[in-house]
Formats: structure tokens, C-alpha cells, sequence
């Protein structure tokens, strides 16, 4: 990277950028520009491209590869001018921008791959940006390091060490650097695990959530370690911080040792159908903290692990994904019971979803005061696909098979008995 530049050289090089001496340089910029795309488009054909691509984005040209790539030859393009008796004017203003460029686009790009439904994402690429565009504002117009050495005049004393604004902001500059680059591998490497169809679901989630936890633990360390923090001091103060918030937040701490261990013994497993506290649906995502269920209707409980852990939990897929439902009616007891058993467990056995091995079994529950009331079981594969549709189904069948039998359904009949005085007529009113 070139000097800063003081304010005097910064209105010559604008002087000499808008000239026409400086037309070949625009044309070595653009060359420069077009020929960064073609080369990110035909690695995006050659490269097999991902969603939340860190390198090509959505559009190619919006991933971090383009200004990378416009950065390299820009800056191959600077060296060669001087060989041809050029002096480089507008690549010492092209080459910050293109820097600042590559760097808002690869923070945000990491950020999206490693959070794609965070909703402060976008507030948070927002700031980075205008940080990054100051940073670069001011590098060029030479304000950077005055700016610099006012800060370094602003301090504190902890004891020995002497900490300064300009050291807190190189240090978390740092510390940016090496926590995004942390992101970026831990985010490639769980993408890599989560493709692999040979490893069970829960298997993959719980070894990228342990691979994204070390690695950002030990990008913290850098970073710390980068910003000129003594770490044994560190250790120290965070032994006795530990202590106490293992008291404070012994909650949060079992909600994430209870996520690591049900994704360990596989007890719960994306996909299952479960039943916890009354709400019923399909696990669809296992945190670290937390597990998503998703009923069939639509809603969604966000259950803490530990209630996973420490309250029953009702899973139908666990061991075996079949489901056993049943549904009751109720024949006259005129009929001939065992014909119409055989009849139904025939029909319903050829209804969708409904399974054969084992088979649709009908049975005489109880003899009821309107008729005796059978009671029809069958199976299901499927239980994430709901209940109610195979039910009405198989109620359908059961109905049309009684119907062509002509056995009558019968429903609830009562008798009202009267007293006699209600039923006497009334004796006529005298006339006047």
C-alpha cells in the first residue's frame, strides 16, 4: 500500500487524474475492472458455485473474488507504469478504493455464509461498510495518520499497562481480521459436513457447531493476543469471572451441554416427530441452546434443550417411523359383524399411505347402546405428513364399504314419556 497522501499531493493527483495525460491510465483501470469479471464469471462457470457463496455471491460480480481479482491486477498494472515512463496517478486513488471495496465485500459475505437468517445482518454490513469507507477516506487525504497520532495522545493506566484509542482501534481492526477469517473457515467446513449424505444429520450439526465453537474460540485468542492483552491476566481475571457466572448462568450453560449431548446419543435427530409439553410437530433444527419443532399447522416452539433433557418427551419416529392411528364406528346389530370386519380391513387397506405390512386390523371394542361400535387400526410411514388427511381417508372408505354392504349406521334414538295430565285436553272455559 502507497503512502498517505498530504493534502497539497492530493490536489495535484486529482489535477493530474482528470487530465488527458491521465486517459491511458482510465483504460488500464477499466482493462483492469473488465477483465476481473470475465475472470470471476468463468471461475464461477468452472466452480461448482454454492448459495451464500463467499467468493461469487449471487451475482458473481457482488462476491469478494471481483474486487480481489480487480485489486491484483490494479496493483500489477501500478508497477508496470513506471517502465513505460508513466507516472501512476489515478491507481494511487484506485488502489485504496479497490481495498476498502474487497473488504466490505468479503466481511459481508462471511457474515451472511456464517448467519444467512440473521435479521441484524443487514445493520451490521451497513456499519462496517461506512467504517471502511471513512478508513479509506481518510488514508487517502492524509488525515489517517494525524488522525493517528492525536489518538495515541489519548490514554489510560491500568497498573503497567498504558492503553491508547489508537491501540484499541488496531487492536480491534485485529481482532476484526482474525474473528471473520475464523467465520470464513468455520463456515466452509460446516458447509463441507453438512453435504455429506455418508454422516447421520445430528452427527453433522454437532460436529460443525463443535468446529465453529473452537475455531472462534481460538480466533479470540489471536485477537486478544493481537490487541496487546496479556492473556495470563486474562486467565486469571477469567477463572474468577467463570466462578461467578457459573452461578448466574447455569441455565444458559445446561441449555448448551444439553444441546451437545442430545445430538450426541441421537436420542432427538432432525426429522423426528415429537411431542413436548403438549405441542406436537417435527423437528427441524437442533442448536446448540434450543430445538425447533414445527407443528403441521405452521407454528413453530423454539424448546430449550434442557426441557429436552430433564421432562418426557413423546417420539414417534425414534426407533421406528411407523405410527399407529385408528378410527370408530358403529354397525346395527342386525348385520352379520364378522362379513363386515373382513370387508373393512380390505378397504382400507387400499387407501394411500396407509401400510399393508402390517395390515389394517378391525375389532369389536364394545357393544354400545345404539350398535356395536368396531374399531378400525392401521398404519402409517409418514407421520410428518399428519393425520388427519389419511384419517379422512380411511373414514371415507369405511363409509362407502358399509354403504354397499347396506349396513346402517346407527345414531342415538330417545324416548320422551309424558306425563298423562299433559296429554288430558283442556276443558273448555265457561262461556259468560
Amino acid at each position: 500500500m502507497h503512502q498517505p497522501l498530504s493534502l497539497a499531493e492530493l490536489q495535484a493527483l486529482l489535477a493530474r487524474v482528470f487530465s488527458a495525460d491521465a486517459l491511458a491510465e482510465w483504460g488500464l483501470l477499466l482493462a483492469c475492472l473488465a477483465l476481473a469479471g470475465l475472470l470471476s464469471w468463468a471461475l464461477s462457470r468452472a466452480i461448482a458455485k454454492r448459495e451464500n457463496s463467499v467468493l461469487f455471491g449471487e451475482r458473481v460480480i457482488d462476491g469478494a473474488l471481483f474486487p480481489l481479482l480487480a485489486l491484483g491486477l490494479a496493483f500489477g498494472a501500478r508497477r508496470l507504469l513506471p517502465l513505460y515512463g508513466l507516472a501512476p496517478a489515478l491507481f494511487k486513488l484506485a488502489l485504496p478504493v479497490l481495498v476498502s471495496l474487497a473488504a466490505i465485500r468479503f466481511i459481508a459475505r462471511v457474515l451472511r455464509a456464517a448467519w444467512p437468517n440473521s435479521t441484524a445482518f443487514k445493520a451490521l454490513e451497513k456499519l462496517g461498510s461506512w467504517l471502511v469507507w471513512i478508513g479509506a477516506v481518510l488514508w487517502i487525504t492524509g488525515l489517517w495518520p494525524v488522525l493517528m497520532d492525536e489518538l495515541d495522545d489519548i490514554g489510560w493506566k491500568f497498573g503497567t499497562v498504558k492503553l491508547t484509542l489508537r491501540n484499541l482501534i488496531e487492536g480491534g481492526l485485529t481482532a476484526t481480521l482474525v474473528l471473520v477469517l475464523a467465520l470464513w473457515i468455520s463456515a466452509a467446513i460446516e458447509a463441507q459436513l453438512l453435504r455429506r449424505e455418508s454422516l447421520d444429520l445430528s452427527m453433522r450439526k454437532i460436529a460443525s457447531n463443535a468446529i465453529r465453537s473452537l475455531l472462534l474460540f481460538i480466533g479470540l485468542l489471536f485477537a486478544l493476543s493481537a490487541a496487546g492483552i496479556d492473556l495470563t491476566a486474562l486467565g486469571v481475571l477469567g477463572g474468577a469471572l467463570g466462578v461467578g457466572l457459573g452461578f448466574g448462568l447455569q441455565k444458559l450453560a445446561a441449555n448448551y451441554v444439553s444441546g451437545f449431548v442430545i445430538l450426541a446419543e441421537r436420542s432427538l435427530r432432525i426429522g423426528d416427530m415429537v411431542k413436548v409439553d403438549g405441542f406436537e410437530g417435527r423437528v427441524t433444527d437442533i442448536k446448540t441452546r434450543y430445538t425447533v419443532i414445527r407443528s403441521l399447522g405452521g407454528k413453530e416452539a423454539i424448546v430449550p434443550n434442557e426441557i429436552l433433557i430433564t421432562q418426557r418427551v413423546e417420539n414417534s419416529s425414534l426407533a421406528d417411523p411407523r405410527v399407529l392411528l385408528s378410527t370408530t364406528v358403529q354397525v346395527d346389530y342386525d348385520c352379520d359383524v364378522d362379513a363386515v370386519m373382513k370387508a373393512l380391513a380390505a378397504a382400507v387397506v387400499e387407501v394411500p399411505r396407509v401400510l399393508s405390512d402390517p395390515g389394517p386390523s378391525v375389532q369389536l371394542s364394545r357393544f354400545a347402546d345404539s350398535g356395536m361400535e368396531l374399531s378400525v387400526f392401521f398404519w402409517i410411514m409418514d407421520p410428518e405428513n399428519g393425520s388427519g388427511g389419511v384419517r379422512s381417508d380411511v373414514n371415507l372408505a369405511v363409509l362407502h364399504t358399509l354403504r354397499d354392504l347396506g349396513v346402517d349406521i346407527p345414531y342415538p334414538q330417545q324416548v320422551q314419556r309424558l306425563p298423562k295430565s299433559a296429554l288430558a285436553p283442556e276443558s273448555p272455559t265457561p262461556q259468560s
